[in-house]
């Protein structure tokens, strides 16, 4: 008799515990939900390939078209025809400096195309490419004064004005180089990101940090030298500047990727920021401004992060692979590109905004 009710004790708390984690399992889209957006976002880039392979050339160089690539390749699509149509542009735009660019944007349209080469690296082809094209985006990095806040940075074509955008990618291009997290590229360029979060102290002693509000603390700027220009939209009437959201994730995605661990202050700071400000609507402080970028930035962000149910500052937990790919199927158009209505960096281009809304996809599953 107590056998038996000892077995029916283990039997009701396996079926409780069965049924406690069916409600808190981790929602994710399933392939049979992320394929057909894919499908069709193929069948409108088929519309739009130019002859010579390229996406929208007139809008980023050969940035776009590096960033669809890389995009399809990670949503299964190494194969299709306009993927290695695609490359061979790609491959056209390698120069005798080890650069991946056009008429300008060396820095930007290098770093992607990079990422690029290495989601197409079957059997090492791209090697070479891909070791010469980190050699020259070192050139580009700002390497003078430490004590200087361009110091580490980089812009779009290189040393001149360099931002958090630009230096984000510049990461993600030496990671897939895989240059060493202590290599001083690596170092130098973490000391910028550090240079542009509102978090004044040892890694941030730029005074723009210390005028920063309760509500920009943590989070990340665009550019620190925006604190200069009084007509800068970024500056605080203290003289402070603004974190955005699209900035928040690429601040916390560089410190992530070169190996800044999770009780680091810079990142616990930027962990409350964002979970203060966690949206799948829009992009924080910037509205529909960059929104794909944003989605793009925040995917690969939490990816990295490593947590599946993210929790924002009011202890909500949100499945954010599924939120994500909500709001893209909602967003897509009856054609299957993505487009913003906000003209704001070029985001209407349909090619760019479908790009980013690819990578952002490739990181729901």
């Amino acid at each position: 008799m107590k056998y038996r009710l000892s077995l029916g004790f283990i039997v009701l708390a396996g079926l409780f515990a069965i049924l406690g984690s069916s409600r808190t399992a981790v929602a994710a889209p399933k392939a049979a939900d992320l394929d057909p957006l894919v499908e069709k976002a193929i069948a409108f880039l088929k519309t739009r390939q130019n002859p010579d392979g390229s996406f929208a050339p007139k809008v980023g160089g050969p940035g776009v078209t590096g960033l669809v690539v890389a995009g399809l390749i990670r949503n299964g699509k190494a194969d299709d025809p306009i993927v290695v149509k695609a490359l061979a542009y790609l491959e056209g735009n390698i120069q005798k400096d080890g650069g991946i660019y056009g008429k300008g944007l060396a820095n930007y349209t290098t770093c992607v195309a990079l990422v690029t080469f290495k989601e197409a690296n079957v059997g090492g082809k791209y090697d070479k490419v891909i070791a010469n094209g980190a050699k020259f985006l070192k050139t580009l990095q700002n390497d003078g004064d430490e004590k200087d806040s361009a110091f580490g940075g980089l812009g779009y074509d290189g040393k001149g004005r360099p931002d958090l955008s630009n230096t984000h990618f510049f990461i993600d291009a030496m990671i897939a180089a895989g240059v060493p997290k202590d290599d001083p590229a690596m170092k130098n360029a973490i000391a910028f990101v550090s240079r542009c979060q509102n978090l004044p102290g040892e890694a941030n002693d730029l005074p723009f940090a210390t005028k920063a509000s309760e509500d920009d603390k943590g989070g990340f700027v665009y550019n620190p030298s925006d604190a200069k220009n009084e007509k800068s939209p970024n500056r605080t009437p203290e003289g402070g500047l603004r974190s955005v959201g699209v900035m928040g994730y690429a601040g916390l995605k560089s410190f992530l990727y070169a190996g800044v661990g999770k009780d680091d202050p810079r990142v616990k700071a930027a962990l409350t920021w964002i979970r203060a400000h966690y949206t799948v609507e829009e992009n924080p402080g910037q509205k529909d401004t960059g929104l794909y970028y944003y989605y793009h930035t925040f995917a690969k962000a939490l990816a990295a992060l490593g947590e599946d149910r993210f929790a924002d500052s009011k202890g909500i937990e949100h499945d954010w692979k599924q939120e994500l790919f909500e709001v893209l199927r909602k967003k897509q158009g009856d054609d299957g590109s993505w487009a913003n209505t906000n003209r704001q960096f070029q985001e209407n281009v349909p090619e760019l905004a479908t790009a980013f809304a690819l990578m952002a996809l490739s990181y729901t599953k």
